[in-house]
């Protein structure tokens, strides 16, 4: 199964297809996403709750895992146990490896209980007025992404929604780039 995920990747990295996983009925082709598999992931400085900021650039050269969420989104909440089990616990030594989950448009209070809420460990990161949500997705595009972005900077595998095939595609991806980054 493993190797069926890493061919598709493959096609998917190859630009052979526009999105993988289920459509998004308002938009089959991107499914909500502004950018797509292959074009280098946008620039952005981003807030840590402790008020520190890192730019997304200064992390070329590692394996970037985005992940846009919010309090309110039932399937985020969803997600967040198997990225935290599947991901975080697994690769947060790596130092290869960054996880940035990006809250949108929600202050640090909210994001505060959030985090007690769902028990994660992961960095939960400010994105108050939406700004980098959009420079990543369509225009009212909902949140539960998931963005992975090469060391060279490009994006190479968009999630929506919470999918467990389409997760496992991810994890795999992660393991693979990471044995690739390491030889």
């Amino acid at each position: 199964m493993k190797k069926i995920f890493l061919i598709i990747a493959i096609v998917l990295m190859a630009g052979g297809l526009s999105a993988q996983g289920k459509e998004d009925p308002e938009n089959p082709e991107t499914r909500g996403y502004g950018v797509a598999i292959g074009v280098e992931a946008p620039d952005f400085v981003i807030t840590y709750l402790n008020g520190e900021t890192a730019k997304l650039s200064s992390l070329r050269g590692k394996l970037v895992m985005l992940q846009f969420t919010a309090s309110w989104c039932p399937v985020c909440r969803s997600e967040m146990p198997y990225i935290e089990s599947e991901i975080w616990q697994k690769y947060q030594n790596d130092t290869n490896f960054v996880l940035i989950a990006v809250d949108l448009k929600e202050n640090p209070k909210t994001i505060k209980k959030f985090i007690s809420d769902t028990k994660i460990t992961y960095p939960l990161t400010l994105d108050e007025k939406g700004e980098i949500f959009a420079l990543y997705t369509e225009k009212n595009a909902g949140v539960t992404r998931n963005i992975l972005i090469a060391p060279n900077g490009r994006i190479i595998f968009l999630t929506r929604l919470f999918d467990r095939e389409e997760f496992d595609m991810l994890v795999s991806i992660i393991d693979s780039e990471l044995k690739n980054i390491k030889r």
